[in-house]
C-alpha cells in the first residue's frame, strides 16, 4: 500500500510538472552557481541533474559558474597572497593567469564532466570568448583615492551568438567568468555580473540565481520570512529600510537591471536544498524568491 500511494505521488508531481515543461519547452533560461553550493559534492550534483532533467524536456539552459574558492586554492599553491578591495579580488597579471588556469581546467571542466555523466551535452565556453570587457576601476569612498582591482573586467559587449549556435544545436553551453580587455588580455568578471549581463543581452525567459541563502527574506534570521515574490518598484523600500544588505545589494541591483532589461523573471534559489531549481521553476508555489516586473 504504502509503495502505491508513492507512485501516485511521484505521479502527482509529474502532472503538476506538465503545464511547465509545455510552456518552458524551448525557453532560454539562464542559471548562475557559484559560493559554498559548488564545494559541496551533493549540492553541485543535485542542481547539475536538475540542469540535464530541463535540457532533456527541452528548455535551453546556459549555466554560468563562479569558483573563487577553487582560485583562492590555485594562488595559495602558486604563492600569491589574496587581496581583496571593497569584496572583489585584486587581480595582478600573474594572478590572473592562474585565475585563468583554474576557472578553466579545473572547475568549468569538473561541471562539463558531472553534466555529460547525466547525459547532457554539455560543452564549455569561455567567457573570454563573448565578454568585452573594460578595466574595473573606482574611488574609495571616504579617501577619493583611485582604487585599482588590476586585471578584473565589466562587460561592455556580449557576442550571444556562440550561445545561440550552441543552445540551437541542444548543446549545454557551460560559461566561466571571464572576458577580453581592451588590450587583449584575459580579465577576471565577477560571476554574478556576467551572468545578468549575458541574460539581459539575450534576454532569456527566466535568470536564476544559486546561492546558499533560501531567497530574500525580510527576517535574515527568520526562513518563514521568505518573500516568495518581488516586484522591482519594492526594490527600493527593502534597501531604504535595510532588509536587503551586503553582499545581497549587488546581486538584487543586478536582478532589477536584468528585468528592465528585457529578462521574464529571475529567481533567487537555494542550492543547499535538494532540487530546488526544479520546485523553483515547474511548481505553483516554488521554494525561492522570484523576481518579477511591476503590473
Amino acid at each position: 500500500m504504502y509503495m502505491m500511494q508513492e507512485a501516485m505521488q511521484k505521479a502527482a508531481v509529474l502532472v503538476e510538472a506538465l503545464p511547465y515543461i509545455q510552456d518552458f519547452k524551448g525557453s532560454v533560461v539562464l542559471v548562475k552557481v557559484g559560493g559554498s553550493v559548488m564545494e559541496v559534492p551533493g549540492n553541485l550534483e543535485s542542481l547539475l541533474t536538475d540542469i540535464a532533467f530541463m535540457n532533456a524536456v527541452g528548455m535551453k539552459t546556459v549555466l554560468v559558474h563562479g569558483g573563487g574558492k577553487a582560485i583562492s586554492r590555485g594562488m595559495e599553491k602558486a604563492g600569491i597572497p589574496p587581496h581583496f578591495v571593497q569584496g572583489l579580488r585584486v587581480t595582478t597579471e600573474e594572478a590572473v593567469r592562474v585565475v585563468e588556469r583554474v576557472i578553466k581546467g579545473e572547475v568549468n571542466a569538473n561541471v562539463v564532466r558531472l553534466l555529460q555523466k547525466h547525459l547532457a551535452n554539455a560543452r564549455p565556453l569561455h567567457g573570454d570568448w563573448i565578454f568585452t570587457v573594460e578595466k574595473k576601476t573606482g574611488k574609495d569612498p571616504e579617501t577619493g583615492a583611485a582604487l585599482d582591482w588590476g586585471y578584473v573586467g565589466e562587460p561592455v559587449a556580449v557576442d550571444v551568438r556562440p550561445v545561440a549556435e550552441m543552445l540551437d544545436a541542444g548543446i549545454v553551453p557551460v560559461v566561466t567568468p571571464l572576458g577580453t580587455g581592451p588590450d587583449g588580455n584575459v580579465y577576471n568578471v565577477n560571476a554574478d555580473t556576467a551572468a545578468a549581463a549575458l541574460a539581459k543581452a539575450m534576454k532569456v525567459r527566466k535568470l536564476a540565481f544559486i546561492s546558499d541563502v533560501p531567497g530574500l527574506l525580510m527576517d535574515v534570521n527568520d526562513p518563514a520570512s521568505l518573500l516568495a515574490t518581488l516586484r522591482v518598484g519594492s526594490v527600493r523600500k527593502l534597501k531604504e529600510t535595510g532588509v536587503v544588505g551586503g553582499g545581497m545589494l549587488p546581486k538584487l541591483d543586478s536582478c532589477v537591471e536584468a528585468i528592465n532589461a528585457g529578462v521574464g523573471k529571475v529567481h533567487l534559489v537555494d542550492g543547499r536544498m535538494p532540487h530546488s531549481l526544479l520546485l523553483e521553476i515547474f511548481t505553483k508555489k516554488g521554494v525561492g524568491t522570484e523576481i518579477i516586473a511591476d503590473e
